[in-house]
């Protein structure tokens, strides 16, 4: 049985919550809240400011934080010898954090599996299967229409930003737009905001509409989606096509695939780890004698 601690309890902790429920070889042993003016969860476990106040030391701290503050938070896990799985989703950097974190982990002699849920994630390991499939060739990425989690996220971490959603629209070939619907603390500028968020990483790469918005939770709907196409070349032979959909609840989706990899990263040795390095059997639950019978 695993011991689970839950670091952040926003949309995808609450969903954490939920999927630790339904996994029968694994128990929520705390609630690790940074932010201790939010509502206190309502959950049968301790909560706590700190990882290290937990009288039960969890063997997994599955960090549902922004991903800007990924890297120290799982550092400060790590340094405890408390595996860590993250859902980190700036796609620049991830060489550089899971590089960070090896570190980390091999020193506290524990493990971390970055970049897990959605995109990145299981939409990782979907279009490596498509390259084995397809050695050459091109693959398309198109989200949507939905929330992104990771875009709205950096939107309401701008200063002035009382709420706000971020919708990504797929245009094709894995190009998207970006419509961000912005509600404004009073007294602040909203154009000024508005370039920010155009400015923002997240943002500067694609086409960005912002809207200023009176009511934002109206909008919101948690509902997202991929499309993944590859159109290549197997072996010698040209024009095979692969496609992969699927719609889904965000931050169900990624805390299902957080809880996952929290199993598969348990038995690896020191060290960190990306969905795409982890064996897929490791991330179900079940006897690898049940597993291959059942699924091969």
């Amino acid at each position: 049985m695993l011991k689970i601690a839950l670091v952040g309890y926003g949309n995808i902790g609450k969903a954490v919550v939920e999927a630790l429920d339904a996994a029968a070889d694994m128990q929520l042993c705390g609630v690790v809240m940074r932010t201790q003016s939010l509502s206190k969860p309502q959950v049968p476990v301790p909560v706590v400011d700190n990882l290290g106040k937990l009288e039960i030391k969890p063997d997994v701290a599955i960090l549902c934080t922004p991903s800007r503050t990924i890297p120290e938070v799982a550092e400060s896990c790590l340094a405890l010898g408390v595996n860590t799985v993250d859902s980190y989703d700036i796609h620049s950097d991830i060489w550089e954090l899971r590089e960070r974190l090896d570190t980390a982990a091999k020193k506290g002699g524990c493990t971390a599996v970055v970049s897990v849920g959605f995109d990145p994630g299981g939409d990782s390991v979907v279009r490596a299967l498509l390259e084995v499939f397809a050695p050459y060739g091109q693959t398309f990425t198109n989200f949507g229409p939905g929330m992104s989690m990771g875009h709205t996220v950096a939107v309401k971490a701008i200063k002035g930003v009382k709420n706000a959603l971020s919708v990504t629209i797929p245009l094709g070939t894995g190009v998207h737009r970006r419509l961000v619907y912005l509600e404004p603390l009073e007294g602040h500028d909203f154009s000024d905001i508005a370039a920010k968020v155009k400015a923002d990483p997240y943002f500067v790469n694609d086409e960005t509409h912002v809207y200023l918005e009176n009511n934002v939770d109206a909008l919101i709907d948690m509902g997202h989606g991929v499309n993944l196409v590859r159109k290549g070349v197997s072996g010698k032979t040209h024009n095979q096509l692969f496609e992969f959909s699927m719609r889904i609840n965000n931050p169900a989706m990624t805390a299902q695939v957080m809880v996952a990899c929290a199993r598969a990263g348990a038995k690896q040795a020191p060290g960190a780890y990306t969905m795409l390095e982890l064996p897929i059997i490791d991330m179900l639950a079940g006897s690898k004698e049940e597993l291959i019978r059942r699924l091969v």
